[in-house]
């Protein structure tokens, strides 16, 4: 079924469909935005449901933050915290596709067993074992695009040409993804937004998104949301909930090109992505 779902959503990029919101849930204690509200199964399973209510087509697990200047913890201690959270979400009855969001095959192996249908590694596949699982799972798989790791990746990032130099990247790790038995039409791409650039380079990045998918054929995953490029670029305050309407319009501009938006507000994006889409047809 999820895997279904990202073809479909391939198919969408096509013709212009609007892109699925893929809801973030963190079971941690440091991300920048939600890191401590769902450390409990319980706690989490119910904001998935409120989410399910506000529209979310996805839900996007983590357990491990990748926020800039994270330190990495150990695949146990992850697994512990995303595996009750699946499980809990599937006893709840929720039967939208979910992802984990990990860069280790221990913990993406786990999950998959606890439930999950997809796997969202942000280091791209540099974890043979990943890669390994994802191709016997025969699930989706996303892989994004990060200079460095995220303990270091905003100490000033550089690049000769920024989308030049992400593409190149993407191409290999898609390259290696499927020298390692992962179906090329399994996988999605994500320009990481934010990891390991500057504002001027993200910018360089979301406008060259339309190259991305023609250059790929691929659906892509952009994530966006609350992060500093909005408040940079939008003179907002710091506060990571104060830039979600600004997060909702870039996501209103990105969903003809894009196939996920990985967003905190799953109500505020769908709503834009409704407003958008009754704007393009009444044209």
């Amino acid at each position: 079924m999820a895997r279904r779902w990202i073809l479909d959503a391939a198919r969408g990029i096509a013709v212009g469909e609007p892109a699925g919101v893929m809801a973030i849930l963190n079971a941690t204690p440091d991300s920048f935005s939600d890191g401590g509200l769902h450390l409990s199964p319980e706690a989490g399973v119910q904001a998935g449901l409120g989410m399910l209510r506000s529209g979310a087509d996805w839900f996007d697990v983590g357990g491990e933050s990748t926020r800039p200047g994270a330190a990495p913890i150990d695949a146990a201690s992850e697994t512990s915290r995303v595996v009750p959270l699946i499980s809990g979400l599937r006893a709840a009855g929720i039967r939208l596709t979910i992802s984990v969001d990990t860069s280790k095959g221990a913990v993406a192996e786990a999950a998959l067993a606890a439930g999950a249908d997809a796997i969202n590694d942000v280091s791209g596949g540099r974890d043979a074992l990943l890669l390994e699982v994802a191709a016997s799972a025969r699930c989706p798989l996303i892989l994004m695009h990060m200079q460095g790791e995220p303990r270091t990746m905003q100490r000033a990032p550089a690049y000769a040409d920024v989308v030049d130099e992400v593409v190149r990247a993407l191409a290999a790790a898609l390259a290696a993804a499927v020298a390692r038995g992962v179906d090329e039409y399994a996988v999605a791409l994500d320009p990481g937004i934010g990891f390991g650039k500057s504002v001027e380079h993200n910018l360089a990045l979301l406008r060259a998104l339309p190259r991305l998918a023609a250059e790929f054929g691929r659906p892509l995953v952009v994530g966006v949301s609350r992060k500093s490029l909005l408040a940079a670029v939008g003179g907002l305050d710091a506060a990571p909930e104060g830039r979600d309407g600004a997060g909702h319009a870039v996501h209103a501009l990105l969903a003809p090109v894009c196939a996920l938006l990985r967003v905190h507000d799953a109500a505020g994006t769908r709503a834009a992505l409704r407003l958008s889409t009754a704007l393009a047809r009444a044209a």
